[in-house]
């Protein structure tokens, strides 16, 4: 532990015990004495970067479900009307700080050549973050693009513990060829630290967090601390105590709560373990022991894990894949027996772009969970949510004609002023998808020309210096 001297503590300060590592969140005294405690930024760092991945597009951007607004408003500018059939209505709660970019195209996600064609589902994660064209081999030469998580790590996240957090939801562990002679290093992950490198995604939250908590440990002391069934904060508990004393009444209680947050990550992650060791038949018998089968508990367990991730400072740039494309997993809970592949591709037919999105219905709804926790959580006056850009979209549009013109995006939080939320902006026909993140990334300060297959940038502001170049 980094003892307390002067009038502050540095911001980063870990407590430590038996192979754990715990950063800490924002504290008051961690603002130097003489700034307001509003003036977070200094201390803070720059904003935080999330970015979600959905495949096999939206309902919406069907040419029947665009008629009923399944995804895109009616109207276009502030306060637009969310409909309950929509595929976003879950976040009306948080309008606020929703920006809906429609009718933006992903195109290097397009067949360019004969052998391409139909191979969709298998380049098409790898546009959605690079707007890059993947290379079509099964071999070790593939090439795509930089994307824009990573670009944006290598700006803003090199003085991290983790400059940048991979996580996914679905089995991405299928190394070499994918169908259509595509490698499945395309189909396996959306951040890519140059065209020819892609990063690992983390599906385990035990994993997760031991990245998160268990630096400086080794396999066999993580193992000895998880056998004794002792929390690892009960390590930590005489640097607790003894950072505590220092502290005010405000930071006792921020401090209080977020090792609250801490400790019951850790048994639930254990509670899932217990469960899918119990020797019961499983729902995933291929998943990790700390891998839920429910789709709803994971995504909450990997939330909760960027959540600590994000307040503790351990990293400023998260991507998260939510599924893999292709993929016929079943949602009971969104009240369709479809699997989600087959359900995609609905024949445009009205029942089955309906019965289609009740699963997207389902799957949007998890947001608001994670937008929740970031509101809850609080560095001096403002919230993660006003701190943070989270940009959710999918680089395929009408997954039944494996269309990708029209697709989906939406960002969401404050990023420190830079999004207005409550807006639908409606893009030009035939710009790029690329324009709209051109303009994200340029807004929190990259200042670049040009991004993916970008002709310009895209205003994601009223009044913004950025044109639209279709």
């Amino acid at each position: 532990m980094q003892f307390i001297t002067g009038t502050h503590i540095p911001r980063r300060t870990f407590l430590r015990g038996l192979g754990a590592t715990a950063a800490l969140p924002l504290l008051d005294a961690m603002i130097p004495a003489g700034r307001l405690r509003a003036d977070t930024a200094a201390v803070s760092g720059p904003t935080r970067l999330v970015c979600i991945e959905e495949v096999h597009g939206l309902p919406g951007c069907n040419e029947w479900g665009a008629t009923k607004h399944l995804f895109a408003p009616s109207t276009t500018g502030k306060d637009f009307e969310i409909l309950p059939e929509s595929a976003l209505s879950s976040l009306s709660p948080f309008q606020e700080h929703l920006t809906i970019v429609s009718n933006t195209d992903v195109r290097m996600a397009e067949a360019f050549t004969t052998p391409e064609i139909g191979g969709d589902h298998f380049r098409s994660s790898a546009v959605f973050l690079t707007q890059a064209h993947p290379k079509q081999t099964q071999g070790s030469d593939i090439y795509v693009g930089t994307s824009l998580d990573q670009l944006y790590a290598q700006r803003f996240g090199q003085d991290t513990p983790l400059p940048s957090m991979q996580f996914c939801i679905e089995n991405l562990d299928q190394a070499g060829g994918c169908t259509y002679n595509y490698s499945c290093a395309y189909t396996d992950t959306i951040s890519w630290a140059s065209p020819n490198e892609p990063l690992p995604m983390i599906r385990d939250p035990r994993v997760a967090f031991d990245m998160l908590f268990g630096a400086g440990g080794t396999p066999e002391e993580r193992a000895a601390r998880r056998a004794s069934r002792r929390s690892i904060l009960d390590w930590m508990a005489g640097e607790i105590a003894s950072l505590k004393r220092e502290l005010g009444a405000v930071d006792r209680v921020r401090m209080d709560r977020y090792l609250e947050n801490v400790r019951e990550i850790e048994r639930r992650i254990a509670a899932v373990e217990s469960r899918n060791t119990g020797g019961e038949e499983r729902e995933l018998p291929e998943a990790p022991a700390g891998v839920p089968d429910s789709f709803s508990e994971h995504m909450r367990l990997m939330f909760d894990l960027q959540v600590l991730a994000l307040e503790t400072n351990m990293t400023r740039v998260i991507s998260f894949k939510t599924g893999r494309d292709a993929d016929n997993r079943v949602f009971p809970e969104s009240g369709s027996d479809r699997p989600f592949h087959p359900a995609s591709h609905h024949g445009s037919r009205e029942d089955g772009i309906l019965e289609f999105n009740k699963i997207c219905q389902y799957r949007v709804g998890q947001l608001p969970y994670f937008l929740e926790k970031l509101q809850e959580s609080m560095e001096g006056d403002e919230s993660l949510l006003d701190k943070t850009m989270i940009m959710w979209g999918s680089p395929m549009a009408d997954s039944n004609l494996h269309n990708h013109r029209r697709c989906p995006l939406i960002l969401l939080g404050g990023a420190d002023g830079h999004l207005e939320g409550n807006l639908h902006l409606k893009a030009p026909d035939g710009t790029p998808m690329a324009n709209a993140m051109l303009a994200a990334l340029n807004s929190l300060g990259m200042d670049m020309q040009n991004f993916g297959d970008s002709t310009g940038e895209f205003a994601l502001m009223p009044g913004s210096s950025a044109a639209t170049q279709g």
